[in-house]
C-alpha cells in the first residue's frame, strides 16, 4: 500500500449548494473505487453560495430571479440520468448559505476523521438536491450529521474553539492562491493541472494516469 506521500493528490474544490458539484458526484466516486489506495482525495470548500441569496437576485432578477435560477438549475441537470432533484429547489428552498455546511464539514472532518466528512457532505447534498432539505439552516445540519453517526457535543467543540473556521479558512486562501475559479474543480500535481467545471471522467482518468505513470521528477504532459 502506497505512503500518503506516494500518492496521487487530489484537492477537489467545491460548493455544497452547486449542481455542477451535484452532477459531478458520480465521477468523484468512481475515481475512489477505480483508483483507490493510488490517490488521495482531499475535500475542500469554496465560497460560490456564501450569500446565495444576494448571488442569485444580482444573476437572475429581485422579482423571478429564484424561480427562473431554479428552472436553470433543473435544465442543468436534465441531461443527466443519475440525478435527482427536488421540485421546489430555490424556487420554494432558498438556502441563506453554504458557508454554514461548510463549517459543520470541517468540523466533522476534525472530530471524526476525513472519511466522515466525506459522509456527511454526500448526505448534506442528498439532502437538499433530493429532498429538499434547507441546509443553512444549523438544526437541519445538526440532524443530518447524527443521522451520519457524529456526535453533537463534538461537532459544536470544534465549531466553539475555532478549529472549524480556521480549516475552512485554509480551504478558501488555498483557493485564491491557487486561483481556483469556481465549484467543481479539481486540483492536481501540486497545483499544476487544474480541471474547472463540468469535467468529463474520461478526463479526469487520463489526468491521474499520466501523473501515475510518468517517471519520478518528470513534469506532467497533461
Amino acid at each position: 500500500m502506497p505512503t500518503e506521500q506516494q500518492k496521487i493528490a487530489i484537492d477537489y474544490y467545491s460548493d455544497v449548494l452547486c449542481v455542477w458539484a451535484w452532477i459531478a458526484q458520480p465521477r468523484l466516486e468512481k475515481l475512489q473505487a477505480e483508483w483507490g489506495d493510488a490517490i488521495l482525495l482531499r475535500h475542500r470548500f469554496v465560497d460560490v453560495f456564501g450569500d446565495a441569496h444576494r448571488k442569485i437576485r444580482k444573476q437572475w432578477g429581485d422579482d423571478e430571479g429564484f424561480s427562473r435560477f431554479g428552472e436553470h438549475v433543473r435544465e442543468a441537470a436534465g441531461g443527466h440520468a443519475h440525478t435527482q432533484l427536488h421540485g421546489g429547489l430555490w424556487s420554494v428552498v432558498r438556502p441563506r448559505s453554504s458557508q454554514q455546511a461548510h463549517l459543520m464539514l470541517r468540523a466533522a472532518t476534525l472530530v471524526s476523521g476525513a472519511e466522515a466528512g466525506q459522509n456527511l457532505a454526500l448526505a448534506l447534498r442528498k439532502a437538499f438536491f433530493c429532498q429538499g432539505a434547507d441546509i443553512s439552516d444549523i438544526d437541519q445540519l445538526l440532524s443530518i450529521a447524527n443521522s451520519c453517526g457524529l456526535k453533537e457535543d463534538s461537532l459544536r467543540t470544534a465549531l466553539r474553539s475555532g478549529e472549524a473556521i480556521a480549516a475552512l479558512s485554509t480551504d478558501q486562501r488555498s483557493a485564491q492562491e491557487l486561483g481556483v475559479r469556481g465549484s467543481p474543480t479539481w486540483v492536481l500535481n501540486e497545483g499544476r493541472q487544474m480541471l474547472y467545471g463540468n469535467v468529463g471522467y474520461r478526463i479526469l482518468h487520463a489526468n491521474i494516469e499520466e501523473l501515475i505513470r510518468q517517471p519520478s521528477g518528470e513534469a506532467s504532459w497533461c
